[in-house]
């Protein structure tokens, strides 16, 4: 730890067990001085479908949290290519004078891989002790009392209750904690959807798939681009099921709430692309609202802290929201590996937060200029693909390319430095495009 260790564990409460709280759990775990456990509001996980092609970054956090963090990944993940060959997401001009051009290639990493949400839940899940976790336990209020032991009380909604020396709120876009940090009138407590997207999603056998649309969107991610909607496929339990799905700007916005989704609204788009809106009309059953967060102020105070899709959701354009929980993870995991005992532990989550919200923050905001940009509907740019190439180059290096073991040094510089330890090899922590 670089300091002596403190007399009794530390307390940690974790409250929800998505990929933030258990990759953060699975971390913590493992360090002597701490005792963590996680608090899930569900009763067991459910199938919930939704496939995810985590990019260099989240691969990269994974690792800096425990080479096993890593491994479970790619044991549940899907191939898209070779270890050693690198693969990427395909932004293709799915309408207009440029059809079928290639404007982007984002994610890039060596055997890029693919997996359900529901598939990494349960890998993570084995990296945490079992009686670290336990679930039906959903937060209802958090009362603190500064500077005790167990200074944080949780109420969950069963009235049960719980006490530890801090909180860690990785409970969602609805968070309790979030609501308890800013209070439930703050402009950026609740989920928001300032463009009215709606995302028209269905999940089907591979086998069924490939009698309807070209064999490659089985295999590779694709993100096919237009002014009624964006079009993509993601290869999910081992490339046994495919998620496929349009996503519609403004289709909140109609009046009784978004329409079904019309195939003949597609008809100049390209061959590829309207092969999957009809898939995806057949059984519209797994779509959802999109939503994220307008920026917090911040993303702690005193023993509480937020991490994940409770400080920081975003829409899902920049295919980052979970690298950013990662992030967030890895971060805090070796913050906490510093604690000498539970006094430092605001100090701790000061550091996160100087560190974590300038770059997730910018993340939200790049996801909602991707999704406008895939709509055409960013100032022109779908007129010249040159500069659509231009943007999302920038954007695609800011979040895969990030120098994520030096964001945890600069958080740890920052935490050594207020506590008195020194703060040698502490950087500039806010990366910039």
């Amino acid at each position: 730890m670089g300091s002596a260790p403190p007399d009794r564990k530390i307390k940690i409460a974790i409250a929800g067990g998505g990929i933030a709280g258990l990759a953060l759990a699975a971390g913590l775990a493992k360090k002597s001085h701490l005792e963590v456990h996680v608090y899930e509001g569900v009763p067991e996980y459910k199938d919930v479908g939704a496939g995810l092609a985590l990019h260099m970054n989240a691969i990269k956090a994974m690792a800096l949290i425990g080479p096993e963090v890593k491994q479970v990944y790619f044991d549940k993940a899907l191939s898209q290519g070779d270890e050693e060959t690198e693969m990427v997401t395909e932004v293709i001009l799915g309408e207009g004078p440029n059809q079928g051009e290639l404007v982007a290639e984002l994610g890039r990493a060596k055997g890029r891989k693919t997996v359900a949400r529901s598939d990494l839940l349960d890998g993570l899940l084995q990296l945490v002790p079992k009686d670290c976790i336990t679930f039906g336990k959903k937060l209802d209020a958090i009362t603190e009392t500064p500077d005790a032991p167990n200074a944080v009380h949780l109420t969950f909604k069963d009235g049960s209750t719980a006490q530890a020396d801090c909180l860690i709120g990785a409970d969602g876009i609805h968070s309790e904690t979030r609501k308890h940090l800013l209070g439930p009138s703050h402009s950026a407590t609740a989920p928001v959807n300032h463009d009215g997207w709606q995302i028209y999603r269905t999940m089907v056998p591979t086998s069924e798939a490939l009698k309807h649309i070209n064999e490659k969107w089985t295999r590779c991610v694709p993100i096919l681009l237009g002014p009624r909607g964006h079009v993509n496929c993601i290869p999910v339990n081992k490339g046994t099921r495919l998620s496929a799905g349009v996503a519609v700007r403004g289709a909140k916005f109609s009046a009784g709430g978004a329409p079904p989704l019309d195939p003949a609204l597609y008809a100049n788009y390209s061959e590829d692309a309207r092969k999957i809106v009809a898939l995806v009309a057949r059984d519209t059953s797994a779509s959802w609202t999109a939503a994220d967060h307008d920026h917090a102020p911040f993303y702690h105070r005193g023993r509480v802290a937020m991490i994940g899709d409770a400080a920081h959701a975003s829409m899902p354009f920049a295919g980052n929201g979970a690298a950013q929980a990662l992030e967030d993870s890895a971060v805090l995991d070796a913050l906490f590996a510093q604690l000498a005992d539970a006094s430092q532990i605001a100090a701790a989550f000061e550091a996160y937060d100087t560190v974590r919200r300038p770059r997730s923050q910018k993340v939200v905001d790049l996801a909602r200029q991707f999704g406008r940009v895939y709509a055409y509907a960013e100032d022109g740019m779908h007129e010249d693909p040159a500069r659509m190439k231009q943007f999302f180059a920038g954007a695609a290096a800011f979040t895969n390319n990030a120098d994520l073991q030096r964001q945890n040094d600069d958080a740890v510089g920052l935490f050594r430095a207020a506590v008195g330890g020194g703060s040698e090899g502490v950087g500039d922590a806010v990366e910039v495009v």
